[in-house]
């Protein structure tokens, strides 16, 4: 066995060690229930700091050039959104009841919206007004990305970032990480976080959303006519929801087949 193949097996070996298996969230309608293997020098609470700050840059950068919006109808109905949903995250995973969430909205044509790791949500106002989004629709989106951060998505997509990192540098990355861990962590957090998201993701999120926007009172069937709108407006430049969240003709089908599962928790909700 020559020496660079041993260094590659006691990679894997420590690679192997360094993952667990976990189960991010629990107790939903829509069978989501999928083992994600995260890297245990990873942690929740580090990946949530991380993209806080990130998170707060991109609030800064919006704010210097005016665009964070506190006060308009568009800002108001956000919040008012974000609220009854982040209420029901708990039934789905206990702990991000402790989570520091934050809510924005971002003046901008983009078409775009996100919740990071650790429950940190911007929304853009040009989702809401050039889709022309109801409160339903904009549940539907929202719903969506807050089950990303539920599942960990971000750091599920880190942990891999890290096997590859780890894989490519051998051996000696593992077992020096900490000279290097703050380079390491760049590099992974930039591609854990910029890559599209899987298409099992994406059916996670689709499901976990639908569910979450359900029993918050809003009707599931909007998640159909919101993937329409969308796929409308990705005929000629694909906006940038797009990028990370890749459309396919099943989606429609997948979350059609979903309502029924979660119609009695709208229904319950309903004021």
């Amino acid at each position: 066995m020559n020496h660079s193949f041993r260094l590659t097996a006691l990679a894997g070996c420590l690679l192997l060690s360094a993952c667990q298996a976990v189960n991010t969230t629990s107790g939903d309608s829509v069978g989501v229930g999928r083992k994600q293997y995260m890297f245990s020098m990873l942690s929740t609470q580090e990946v949530n700091q991380m993209y806080a700050q990130s998170y707060q840059q991109t609030l800064s950068e919006a704010k210097g050039k005016g665009q964070l919006d506190k006060t308009s109808a568009n800002a108001k109905r956000v919040d008012a959104v974000a609220k009854r949903l982040i209420a029901q995250a708990p039934k789905l995973r206990p702990d991000s009841a402790q989570w520091a969430w934050e809510v924005n909205l971002v003046d901008s044509d983009e078409l775009n919206a996100n919740c990071g790791p650790g429950g940190k949500i911007i929304v853009y106002s040009g989702l809401i007004d050039k889709l022309k989004l109801t409160d339903d629709e904009l549940a539907a989106v929202m719903g969506h990305e807050i089950a990303h951060a539920l599942r960990e998505h971000g750091r599920e997509a880190m942990s891999k970032a890290y096997g590859m990192e780890i894989a490519k540098q051998g051996a000696g990355a593992l077992l020096g990480l900490g000279q290097d861990t703050m380079a390491l962590a760049d590099t992974v957090a930039q591609y854990g976080m910029t890559l599209p998201n899987s298409r099992a993701n994406e059916d996670e999120a689709d499901l976990l959303g639908l569910e979450l926007a359900a029993r918050a009172g809003y009707n599931p069937n909007a998640a159909i006519t919101l993937w329409q709108k969308m796929g409308k407006a990705s005929e000629g430049a694909p906006p940038e929801f797009m990028s990370t969240h890749p459309a396919n003709s099943s989606r429609i089908a997948s979350l059609q087949a979903a309502i029924p599962k979660v119609e009695p928790l709208y229904k319950q909700a309903k004021p």
